[in-house]
């Protein structure tokens, strides 16, 4: 708690005082999370709410993401300015072609599952072999795939939507999940965690970095101080929401009723607790936004080593400090 009170102090003082900037002088950008409004994006919804963005001279228009929006593709189309993304689809996009840059890595650990029910006969990676699984869309199927790859699977892949309907009903046996989202959802289903079978993507090793903030590397080029404006007060979102869980959940509630979305505040409170386990992990002095060589590598490595990627981008050129000294 005290590196975090001493890191969110000395961020803070990065911050012009509330109200320097006029509305003349705000520079317009759009943000695009990759998924519909929850916990998961606490910070970005707090950093705009508390004015930490205009503090830093930013009109921040934030889109509605999810499963069909994805940010690679809205960043790519000049869309959006700034998205959230995998980090194994950062790595993908940009070996692809796709100029992106990762301009704050913010989670620091994989949160990303494969969910079975044992009555199926799931308990081993082998014995997802031959079975339907349901994928998210393209951004974010790299590690399932990597996992696929990694025991020889064979699996048949059916389309997830931003429900697990299809999995609760036996439309598929095997579901993707996030740690904080869709894990607690089944558990709240009614099923209970010795009737599941869970492949956390970490303990296969595919523990990479997750959510981190991209946009285009001409983005970055043309526009450096617009970058670094829009990491510092993201991170200062984050920061002020791990320090105010409760104000921060009324935040997000405003934004997922404004949405419709199938929620409630105790789950999104779950959601909360468990973004701060993966962007603070316990033991890391890493300050927030920092993406580091020794986490890339392993990542870009077992991309390419299971044909998902042919060339591994140069990590000088995929991953910008916005947290260092200004450049002279």
């Amino acid at each position: 708690m005290t590196r975090l009170l001493s890191f969110s102090l000395s961020l803070f003082l990065l911050l012009p005082p509330l109200g320097f900037a006029q509305e003349a002088d705000l520079k317009k950008v759009s943000f695009i999370p990759q998924w519909q409004p929850q916990s998961q994006f606490a910070g970005y919804y707090v950093a705009y709410e508390k004015g930490f963005y205009r503090q830093h001279n930013l009109d921040v228009r934030i889109l509605r993401g999810g499963p069909d929006r994805p940010p690679s593709e809205l960043l790519a189309q000049g869309k959006a300015d700034f998205g959230t993304r995998l980090l194994t689809t950062g790595i993908i996009k940009r070996a692809q072609g796709v100029k992106l840059v990762n301009i704050g890595q913010l989670v620091q650990r994989s949160a990303l599952m494969l969910v079975a029910k044992k009555a199926g006969g799931i308990n081993t990676p082998q014995d997802i072999n031959g079975k339907k699984v349901g994928l998210w869309g393209g951004d974010f199927q790299g590690q399932p795939r990597a996992f696929f790859q990694k025991y020889q699977l064979a699996v048949k892949t059916i389309p997830q939507s931003a429900t697990l309907n299809l999995f609760l009903r036996g439309g598929v046996e095997v579901a993707s999940a996030m740690w904080y989202n869709e894990y607690h959802l089944i558990l709240n289903a009614g099923m209970n965690p010795e009737e599941l079978t869970t492949f956390f993507m970490a303990d296969h090793g595919l523990n990479f970095p997750e959510d981190g903030i991209y946009c285009l590397e001409d983005t970055y080029k043309n526009r450096p101080e617009l970058c670094r404006s829009f990491v510092q007060a993201s991170i200062a979102g984050w920061q002020y929401a791990f320090a105010h869980p409760e104000e921060a959940l009324d935040i997000v509630m405003k934004y997922v009723n404004a949405a419709n979305v199938a929620t409630e505040r105790v789950h999104q409170k779950w959601m909360l607790a468990r973004m701060q386990d993966i962007i603070l992990p316990s033991g890391s002095n890493l300050p927030m936004g920092t993406l580091q060589a020794e986490a890339y590598d392993p990542a870009a490595q077992e991309l390419r080593k299971n044909g998902l990627i042919k060339k591994i981008p140069p990590f000088a050129e995929f991953f910008v400090n916005c947290l260092a000294s200004h450049e002279k």
